[in-house]
C-alpha cells in the first residue's frame, strides 16, 4: 500500500529529523541536499539529452524554491543549460540563489517568463513556486505561467513537492500548475493520491528522508493488495462455506438495480446468491435462488424506490443480522431512511459487519447537519470519517476516489487510516455502476471479508474490471471482466 500524511504531520517530522541530524554533528541541509539531488536526478531522465538541454526553474522564496534551485545548480553542473525565474517579490532562497549564480545559470526577469515558456526552446520546467503549507490556488501573476504551460506545445513540467496551486492535505484541484511528474519527500500527500487533485500531479516519485512518521491519514490500495485480501476458495469449499449473500434489491419501478446487484453478487465470487426482493432475476441469471434462507450478508436499499415500507424492511433486516450473526450492507433507498430508523433504538452490528455505501449526495443527507455536497465533495475523507463516526459504521463514499473510512476507538483518539480503492477509468461514472458495487461488496461480506476489505476489494475490483474494458461499456459489461481480474490477481 502506499501511505499519504498531513502536512502538518510531515513539517514535524521533517522538524524532529533536523534536530537529530544537529545532535549527530550533521548539517541539518542535508535533507534539502537529498531533496535536490532527487530532483535533479528525475530532471535527468525526463531530457531528451543533457549537453544542449535547457531547463527554466521556477523558484519562489520558502524552501521549496531552495529544492529547486539547489537542483538547478546540480543540473548547471551536468552540463544542462538552466535559467531561474523568481516567483516572489521576496526573492529566491538565499542558499538556493547562491548555489545557481556559483554554477553559471541565467537569471530572468519576470517580464521574461512568459516569453521564455512559450518561444518553445525550453526542454523542461522545475516548478518550486508554493510549498506545501500553501492554501490552494495561484496569484494571479503566477497564473499566468501556469496558463502559458498549459498551451500546445508547452516543455513538461516536473513539480517538487506538490504542483503549485494545489493543497496538500486536499484532493480538490484549485487553479494550479500541470506536472508531467512529481517528485515529494518523506511520503505522499493527500493530494498526490486522490482525484482530482492527483490527475495534475502525474506519476508521484517519494524520496525517502529517513524520517520518523505518526500512522498515515490515507491507505492507496494497490492491485497486489488487493490480490492479498480476496476470499480465493479451497478444496473443501462449497456454496455454503463461501458464503450466501442475500439481496434485498429493486422494485417495479427500478428492476435494473436489482439484476444489477446480483451480477456484482455471482461475479463477485459469492457461493450462492439470494434473491429476496420483487424483481424478476432469474431469466438473466438463472443461478440465483429466488428464495429465503439463511445468508452471512444481506444487501439492502438499491433500487427500492420511494415505497412507504422502506423503514420497516430496514428494521427488520437490522433484526435479522442481530439473529442470524450476517452482516449488512446498506444502499441508496436504505440509506434514506437510516437516521430515522435508528432514532428509534434498536441493536446495530459491528462496524466491520456493516457496511454503508453512499455516494455525495446520500452522504450529505447521512451527516444530518448544515453541509451541502460541495462540501462533501471538498472533503470527502473528513466526511466519510464524519460519518463512519456517527452511525458507528464502515462507509464506503463512491466516486472517482473511492474512500473507506473505519469509525474511530470508543474513546474517540484513535481513528484508522482512510483507505482507497484502487483508481479506475472515469467511465464508471454512470448510473447502475452502484447497484453492481453493492453485490460485489456483498458477496464479499459474505465470504467473511470484514467491512473495509469488503468495500475496497469490491471497488477494487470494479476499477481494475473497468480498466480492461476502457470506453463507455455499461455496468452489465463491465462487471463481467471482474472473474477475468479475479483469476489474475490470484493465479
Amino acid at each position: 500500500m502506499l501511505s499519504a500524511h498531513r502536512a502538518e504531520d510531515v513539517r514535524r517530522a521533517e522538524e524532529a529529523r533536523m534536530a537529530e541530524l544537529e545532535v549527530l554533528g550533521r548539517d541539518p541541509g542535508e535533507l534539502m541536499q537529498t531533496a535536490a539531488a532527487a530532483v535533479a536526478a528525475t530532471a535527468l531522465r525526463m531530457l531528451p539529452r543533457r549537453y544542449g538541454a535547457r531547463v527554466l526553474v521556477l523558484a519562489g522564496s520558502g524552501n521549496n524554491g531552495g529544492d529547486a534551485l539547489f537542483a538547478g545548480a546540480r543540473l548547471r553542473a551536468r552540463g544542462v543549460e538552466v535559467w531561474v525565474g523568481a516567483t516572489s517579490e521576496r526573492g529566491l532562497h538565499v542558499g538556493g540563489e547562491r548555489a545557481c549564480r556559483r554554477a553559471g545559470a541565467r537569471f530572468l526577469a519576470r517580464d521574461e517568463l512568459v516569453p521564455a515558456l512559450t518561444a518553445g526552446r525550453l526542454d523542461l520546467v522545475v516548478d518550486g513556486v508554493l510549498g506545501l503549507g500553501s492554501r490552494g490556488g495561484l496569484p494571479d501573476d503566477v497564473a499566468v505561467l501556469a496558463d502559458a504551460l498549459d498551451g500546445p506545445g508547452a516543455p513538461p513540467v516536473l513539480a517538487v513537492d506538490l504542483p503549485s496551486g494545489l493543497q496538500a492535505d486536499a484532493s480538490r484541484a484549485d487553479r494550479s500548475f500541470r506536472a508531467a511528474r512529481t517528485v515529494t519527500f518523506g511520503t505522499s500527500r493527500i493530494a498526490h493520491l486522490t482525484s482530482p487533485a492527483r490527475e495534475r500531479c502525474g506519476p508521484v516519485e517519494v524520496v525517502d528522508l529517513g524520517l520518523t512518521l505518526p500512522a498515515p491519514a490515507l491507505r492507496q490500495w494497490q492491485a497486489a493488495d488487493v490480490a492479498a485480501a480476496y476470499p480465493v476458495p479451497g478444496p473443501t469449499d462449497h456454496k455454503y462455506t463461501r458464503g450466501v449473500v442475500g439481496l434485498d434489491t429493486g422494485s417495479e419501478q427500478y428492476p435494473g438495480a436489482a439484476l444489477l446487484g446480483v451480477l456484482g453478487a455471482v461475479h463477485g465470487g459469492a457461493g450462492m446468491v439470494r434473491y429476496l426482493g420483487s424483481a424478476t432475476v432469474t431469466t438473466e441469471v438463472p443461478n440465483v435462488v429466488a428464495a429465503d434462507g439463511r445468508v452471512q450478508a444481506l444487501v439492502l436499499g438499491s433500487g427500492w424506490g420511494s415505497g412507504q415500507d422502506a423503514e420497516d424492511r430496514l428494521r427488520q433486516a437490522f433484526d435479522r443480522v442481530a439473529g442470524e450473526g450476517s452482516a449488512l450492507l446498506l444502499d441508496a433507498d436504505a440509506l434514506a431512511v437510516l437516521a430515522a430508523m435508528l432514532d428509534g433504538g434498536g441493536e446495530r452490528p459491528a462496524p466491520d459487519r456493516w457496511l454503508l455505501t453512499p455516494h455525495a449526495g446520500e452522504l450529505t443527507r447521512l451527516l444530518q447537519r448544515d453541509v451541502d455536497r460541495e462540501w462533501v465533495e471538498s472533503h470527502p475523507d473528513e466526511a466519510a470519517q464524519e460519518a463512519a463516526d456517527r452511525y458507528r459504521a464502515t462507509v464506503l463514499l463512491k466516486g472517482g476516489t473511492q474512500y473507506v473510512a473505519h469509525p474511530r476507538s470508543d474513546d474517540g483518539t484513535d481513528a484508522p487510516p482512510v483507505d482507497l480503492a484502487v483508481p479506475g477509468p472515469a467511465w464508471t461514472g454512470q448510473a447502475g455502476s452502484g447497484d453492481v458495487l453493492a453485490g460485489l461488496c456483498g458477496a464479499l461480506l459474505a465470504a467473511g471479508l470484514p467491512a473495509g476489505d469488503a468495500a475496497v476489494v469490491g471497488a477494487s475490483l470494479q476499477a481494475l474490471a473497468a480498466a480492461r474494458r476502457p470506453g463507455p461499456h455499461p455496468p452489465q459489461h463491465v462487471v463481467g471482466a471482474v472473474a477475468d481480474v479475479v483469476a489474475e490477481l490470484t493465479r
